[in-house]
């Protein structure tokens, strides 16, 4: 029993590696998505207004001034005050970027969509020996989870200068305390448990993997960074296609 509790543990660890890699790579790829991307779709929706403007004022046809006002209507507004602020907050509070407005230190967003094979490297070893699942005693399952944050952290954002210092932290810090032998209740509770623990994994990978950006990231599994290129190589072609578009019937 006692070693079906153990390799259910490793296992649930690997799975738990694996579904935060995911999400931190879907959580990267939204914001360089909107950060890149987001005025090429803002210049193609303002072009589809113009154009549809300019051929309404050309055949003055009822239609296609409808159509002509549809597409103004459809170029998004300037954000409201609330919208601005919106991305601001998270479970914590303050997000990281407007904390680093307020106390004026530069904004550091994500240059990569995939951590680099080092830092993924770094992360999986130290997810491995500090996960909060291989805790025993309350105590040591609050130190762990503070601790694994700080590491999630520095994973999002690809730090592996961090990420050294804190596998040095963690080797230096206080040895875990041996384990006691449990007796076969508390090991039928600790399986039941980890097994509803891989269930909400499962979930929350299942959410990741059907949502836009997931489905977006499936498509270069193997260079997700590479895919935002291509979208924007796409992206620039269209808005040459529509500028010209609009040029010939402004002329």
């Amino acid at each position: 029993m006692e070693r079906a509790v153990r390799v259910a543990e490793q296992a649930l660890i690997e799975f738990e590696i694996a579904v935060e890699t995911f999400r931190v790579e879907v959580e990267n790829f939204s914001r360089l998505h909107h950060e890149k991307l987001g005025p090429m779709y803002a210049r193609l929706d303002e072009l589809d207004a113009s154009i549809a403007e300019a051929r309404a004022a050309r055949t003055g046809d009822p239609e296609d001034v409808r159509r002509a006002q549809d597409a103004r209507a459809a170029v998004l507004p300037l954000p409201g005050v609330e919208a601005l602020f919106d991305d601001w907050l998270d479970s914590e509070g303050l997000s990281p970027e407007a904390a680093a407005m307020l106390t004026e230190r530069p904004v550091r967003p994500p240059q990569r969509v995939r951590p680099s094979e080092e830092v993924r490297r770094l992360y999986r070893e130290l997810a491995r020996k500090a996960h909060p699942d291989l805790a025993r005693e309350e105590d040591e399952r609050r130190r762990r989870e503070e601790f694994i944050t700080r590491v999630n952290a520095a994973y999002a954002r690809g730090d592996e200068r961090l990420l050294r210092e804190l596998a040095d932290e963690w080797e230096a810090g206080p040895a875990p305390a041996e384990e006691r032998l449990s007796e076969s209740e508390e090991l039928y509770a600790r399986l039941e448990w980890l097994a509803q623990r891989k269930d909400l994994l499962s979930v929350l990978a299942r959410e990741l993997e059907e949502s836009a950006i997931g489905s977006m990231l499936r498509l270069a599994p193997e260079d997700p960074d590479r895919l935002l290129e291509e979208i924007a190589e796409q992206l620039r072609g269209q808005v040459s296609e529509r500028e010209a578009e609009l040029a010939a019937l402004v002329e």
